[in-house]
């Protein structure tokens, strides 16, 4: 596969993060808490899932028992431990500071990726992972502000919600090497939904299924933000680095920012448009590659890498 390919869908996945925003304020218009809303989203989706696979790819819902521990590290700790520290800081400070020390999570994933696939970290992904930040914070107004004071706790369990959230692209990457894309984002809902769903009380709110609008909602959060969300993006794991995933992923507030003007009559600041402008710019650092040239030795000129693939064809036969 071409990495252009793979860029563009792990970046659409990422944008389908970023449309959320627009489910969860339904949902919660209808009473529904942000824990229920987790329960919901991955329980609905994991049903989803496995019956599509069980009529179209049944070959694809078996695993090895041995890889059993990734996915619950995936559904578990990459997803519901992580979506319970995020709204955890969100509810102790403001959605501002929980995003921007949720984007810290680009900078854990490459020094894991460093660790454990040996990837490197070159002087374009650290100038990448700063404008991330940076951009990120100017789109959901934390810069500038001055005077914010955030709790040492907030700030830890930010900082903790990022690493979860980094565990994806690490471990996503190890299991994509073995499994489908499909089975990795079904076994991950799957572990996650059955670790989150006997505490959400559902059960409690059966007046609220009666709505159409509930279902709706749900259906928009279950198949474009999460299964699509999720599938695209672990599938565009099996084909780019880690890091560079997680740089790439940094495009969801952008999204969620864009949705708040266009469908709910936000307005965009010039600092946020700088932001958002700053945050393409890394997803561009990230995928541009620089085409590798050699120099003829005592000529003026450099020539393309194909020129050199010619001068060592093999000629044995003149």
């Amino acid at each position: 596969m071409k990495n252009y390919i793979s860029y563009i869908i792990t970046i659409l996945g990422a944008s389908f993060w970023g449309l959320t925003g627009l489910f969860v304020e339904s949902l919660n218009a209808h009473g529904f808490t942000a824990w229920e809303i987790v329960s919901l989203r991955l329980t609905s989706s994991t049903i989803i899932l496995i019956v599509f696979m069980s009529l179209f790819s049944r070959k694809h819902l078996r695993i090895k028992l041995k890889h059993l521990p990734y996915f619950v590290g995936l559904g578990v700790g990459s997803i519901v431990i992580f979506n319970w520290l995020y709204f955890t800081v969100m509810e102790q400070t403001s959605l501002s500071i929980a995003v921007v020390l949720l984007y810290t999570s680009p900078v854990f994933v490459a020094i894991l990726s460093k660790v454990v696939f040996k990837e490197r970290i070159t002087k374009k992904k650290l100038i990448s992972l700063l404008f991330t930040l940076v951009g990120c914070s100017l789109v959901i107004k934390l810069i500038p502000l001055g005077n914010v004071s955030v709790p040492f706790i907030s700030i830890l369990l930010g900082l903790l919600s990022a690493f979860f959230c980094a565990l994806y692209s690490i471990i996503g990457k190890f299991v994509s090497w073995h499994y489908n894309f499909l089975t990795i984002t079904t076994y991950a809902l799957l572990t996650g939904s059955l670790f989150i769903f006997p505490t959400s009380g559902l059960w409690n709110k059966l007046d609220a299924f009666q709505s159409v609008d509930v279902w709706i909602n749900i259906f928009g959060i279950s198949v474009i933000s999460t299964i699509l969300a999720y599938t695209l993006y672990t599938f565009g794991l099996a084909y780019i680095e880690s890091s560079k995933a997680a740089i790439l992923g940094a495009m969801e507030p952008i999204v969620a920012v864009l949705v708040g003007v266009f469908v709910f009559g936000d307005s965009l600041t010039t600092l946020q448009v700088m932001g958002i402008i700053l945050v393409i710019t890394s997803a561009f650092l990230t995928v541009l590659h620089k085409q590798r040239k050699i120099q003829i030795k005592g000529g003026r000129f450099k020539w393309r890498k194909l020129l050199s693939n010619v001068i060592k064809k093999d000629t044995s036969g003149y």
